[in-house]
């Protein structure tokens, strides 16, 4: 009778715990606030908000002016506000031409040049497989050109090819390679879409010398050039790149945290974030509007973690809140990934990312949680979503590789549960494609009482992570489960 009684006293203290937060979240969240702050990230004068663009200062600066107001402070190492980011805009050739053997390579063709400078003449091939650091070791390719497949056994989605594609100029710029050039052999990716896309200017992270480095991707579907490579018919390549320009352009990552109560769990954080930037200015639509003013990607996950911040500096919960507005997530994840490999807080102190950023909704009575069934975090998510009259539903296209294609696999593959919040849909259809990447995704488009349902989830599902008495892991099997033990050892 006794152990009834207490097990009835600890479920209703846990009830009234939980409605007293979302009550107190309602009582505190400004709606109208966090509309202007939306009207104003997707208004035109933005220009969408793209990262290359001179318009960009307006976003990361009001977003930084609205941390700072709600009371949010400067993370150590920062400057400021800002994690800036040296970026490269490196745009294709004038002239983009490769003759291995009786084969010929054309720029937009068969042939894509994605960064470095111009380089003319004729030099020798060496295959390196995949491209991986111990296929580089212990090899001389002074003067030579590195060819490899594209990406990596096991990571094949387009984040992992193009980060890769980073590392791997790096080992052979180290290695003494004038250029590298990889073999694009993925039939399931059609490769005229792919230099539909890339045959544009092409933003990077700049890394000095090796960003130098001609790095270029050839089609090859076939696997032939290995072989010819194998059998020294074709040793040597003849390249004519002529005509490459590349220009820096300085990025940043806005970042704040706050302060947790509890003496122990506030050395940990759960960070909250989301990417700011959209895709700019595009093919005008039937109405000659051509500004893609991105408000359900990512505008709407901006000012969540915008209020989130509002929040939690006037009612910090348990552990520390690190605030993260991601820059560049459009051009390949690229902020999220410098702050992964130049954090400004270590990264085993960061237990929990709960990223927000989608493409749209078409299901107004759910939110859509890509990487659900993935975290011991995933109760509570639920639980939060529920809260507020909403379902949590996991994700229901697992054939696209959405957790792959947003922020948060930055901070998965470093074994941090990561989880990404987004507008509820239940398959991308027509009403997702009306909107995704498209001028018409404007603020009078979207149902503003979802979406402040959506705002008000997240910031409970983060207090409810953020003062939750357990660390939130990995389930047992999950493809990142051995680098969450790893980053985090026995707590993991």
């Amino acid at each position: 009778m006794k152990k009834s009684l207490l097990a009835l006293s600890l479920l209703l203290s846990v009830t009234f715990v939980a409605e007293a937060q979302k009550k107190k979240i309602e009582k505190k969240f400004d709606e109208k606030a966090a509309i202007a702050d939306l009207t104003y990230l997707t208004s035109d004068e933005l220009k969408g908000r793209e990262p290359s663009y001179p318009e960009m200062a307006l976003a990361y600066d009001y977003i930084a002016m609205q941390l700072e107001d709600a009371g949010a402070k400067p993370v150590p190492g920062a400057d400021g506000y800002f994690q800036n980011i040296p970026f490269r805009l490196s745009s294709p050739p004038s002239k983009g031409k490769i003759t291995i053997g009786d084969s010929t390579y054309s720029q937009g063709g068969n042939l894509l040049v994605l960064d470095g400078e111009s380089l003319s003449g004729t030099f020798e091939l060496v295959d390196v497989g995949f491209g991986t650091p111990s296929d580089f070791e212990g090899k001389d390719l002074t003067g030579k050109i590195a060819v490899s497949s594209v990406g990596a056994p096991d990571k094949m989605n387009p984040a992992d090819l193009f980060s890769l594609g980073s590392e791997k100029t790096e080992n052979a710029k180290k290695q003494g390679a004038v250029a590298l050039i990889e073999r694009f052999n993925i039939p399931s990716i059609p490769w005229q879409l792919i230099a539909n896309y890339l045959n544009r200017d092409q933003m990077g992270i700049d890394k000095g010398e090796s960003s130098k480095l001609p790095y270029i991707w050839v089609k090859d579907l076939s696997n032939t050039l290995p072989e010819q490579i194998a059998a020294g018919n074709d040793k040597s390549a003849v390249l004519e790149i002529e005509g490459k320009t590349n220009k820096a352009v300085e990025g940043k990552n806005v970042v704040a945290w706050i302060e947790g109560t509890d003496k122990n769990l506030k050395n940990e954080y759960v960070m909250l974030s989301a990417h700011y930037d959209h895709v700019g200015i595009g093919r005008p639509d039937e109405s000659g509007d051509s500004i893609y003013n991105g408000t359900r990607d990512n505008a709407i996950g901006t000012v969540a973690v915008m209020n989130a911040a509002k929040f939690f500096a006037n009612n910090p919960p348990k552990r520390s809140i690190l605030l993260a507005l991601w820059t560049a997530e459009e051009k390949g994840l690229l902020g999220s990934r410098y702050f992964a490999e130049n954090p400004l807080v270590p990264l085993n102190q960061i237990i929990y990312n709960l990223n927000i950023d989608g493409a749209g909704y078409n299901d107004t009575s759910i939110i859509t949680v890509i990487g659900l069934g993935r975290t011991t975090g995933d109760e509570l998510i639920t639980e939060a979503v529920e809260d507020f009259g909403l379902k949590a539903l996991a994700d229901p296209a697992p054939e696209q590789g959405l957790y792959d294609r947003s922020d948060n696999v930055n901070f998965a593959k470093e074994g941090i549960p990561a989880p990404t919040f987004s507008l509820g849909f239940t398959a991308f259809d027509d009403e997702i494609n009306k909107y995704y990447h498209k001028a018409a995704d404007e603020v009078d488009s979207v149902d503003l009482d979802y979406v402040t349902l959506y705002w008000k989830s997240y910031i409970l599902a983060a207090q409810k992570i953020a003062d939750a008495a357990e660390q939130p892991k990995w389930v047992a099997g999950d493809k990142y489960e051995d680098a969450g033990k790893k980053l985090y050892g026995d707590k993991e």
